[in-house]
């Protein structure tokens, strides 16, 4: 198991359940970006990652 396993595995259990737009989720990243700055760069690859992935699955 990943470090970061556990975070994901906190998130889901803690917001599983919930339904949430990319809008807020994009806020919610801006938000971690500007109390954690030196994230920028794996927050940047996340939400490209998100955003391509569809069209990764034509491929």
């Amino acid at each position: 198991m990943y470090f970061t396993d556990r975070g994901i595995e906190e998130l889901e259990e803690r917001r599983g359940d919930e339904e949430v737009s990319l809008a807020w989720l994009a806020d919610r990243l801006r938000a971690f970006v500007d109390a954690n700055p030196d994230f920028e760069t794996a927050i940047e690859r996340l939400a490209t990652f998100l955003a391509r992935d569809d069209d990764e699955i034509d491929d």
